[in-house]
């Protein structure tokens, strides 16, 4: 079974309710206290790069409940500029905005899976996933 819901991220307050959201997700489908905290923070630099970045898109969680396997998923959708190469935000260390470059690396740290679709000039997807152990 799969439940999903989602916030828009238009303003800075919506990554707040994203990160809510993601706990509360987290904590129904049995996360303990450290996975909800990779998770929740996953979901805020992901919220965060939506609005410095697209300046709208959306954060949608699903819970997937299964026989074999429990999981939460994060998906952050934006109609903004794209990212022009994928492979070097990847690297650490590395920021358009002027931060630590912890960003998106330190998603796919925290997170079990990590996928990037970005088209410059209509936007990018990024899809993470963590596991229930």
């Amino acid at each position: 079974m799969t439940y999903r819901s989602s916030v828009e991220i238009i303003t800075e307050w919506d990554i707040v309710a994203a990160r809510q959201l993601g706990r509360n997700e987290a904590k129904v489908l049995g996360f303990d206290t450290v996975d909800q905290a990779r998770i929740t923070t996953a979901i805020s630099e992901l919220a965060r790069n939506i609005y410095l970045y697209a300046s709208i898109g959306v954060i949608e969680i699903e819970r997937v409940e299964a026989d074999t396997e429990k999981k939460i998923v994060v998906i952050a959708t934006d109609r903004g500029p794209g990212i022009k190469d994928v492979r070097k935000v990847m690297e650490d260390g590395y920021s358009t905005s002027g931060g630590l470059g912890a960003g998106l690396p330190g998603v796919k740290r925290l997170m079990d899976s990590l996928d990037i679709q970005s088209v410059i000039g209509v936007g990018t997807t990024i899809r993470a996933e963590k596991w229930l152990r």
